[in-house]
């Protein structure tokens, strides 16, 4: 079982940046996706951002154009880099992975590991 570690939540304002890390223990194929997600308090866990070992990326139209995802394949990590911070980013974040996206990058069946998640507060 792949372990996930997310690090580089905070309490920001609106308009900040935050870039938040997933450390993989490995990559247990060749296309491993990295998936990111976050669920907010009496809400649903949302899709926000995946990407493969190619850095083909996908994103949510929540956060398109200001979140990009990146990876570093040498270091097993992956990255979110968040822009311009608005309240409703405010959430639990997750990372996942998963060797297949049969049911569509956003779906979160497709993916078998999950990290513990970090916690990202905008305030207005």
């Amino acid at each position: 079982q792949v372990q996930l570690v997310e690090s580089g939540g905070g309490l920001v304002q609106a308009g900040d940046s935050l870039r938040l890390s997933c450390v993989a223990s490995e990559y247990p194929s060749r296309n491993y996706h990295i998936g990111w997600f976050r669920q907010a308090p009496g809400k649903e866990r949302e899709f926000v951002a995946a990407n493969s070992r190619s850095q083909f990326a996908v994103y949510s139209d929540s956060v398109k154009g200001r979140f990009t995802i990146s990876r570093d394949n040498a270091r097993n990590t992956v990255y979110l880099q968040m822009n311009n911070l608005k309240p409703e980013d405010t959430a639990v974040y997750y990372c996942a992975g998963s060797t297949s996206v049969a049911y569509g990058w956003g779906s979160a069946s497709n993916y078998t590991s999950w990290g513990q998640g970090t916690q990202v507060t905008v305030s207005s």
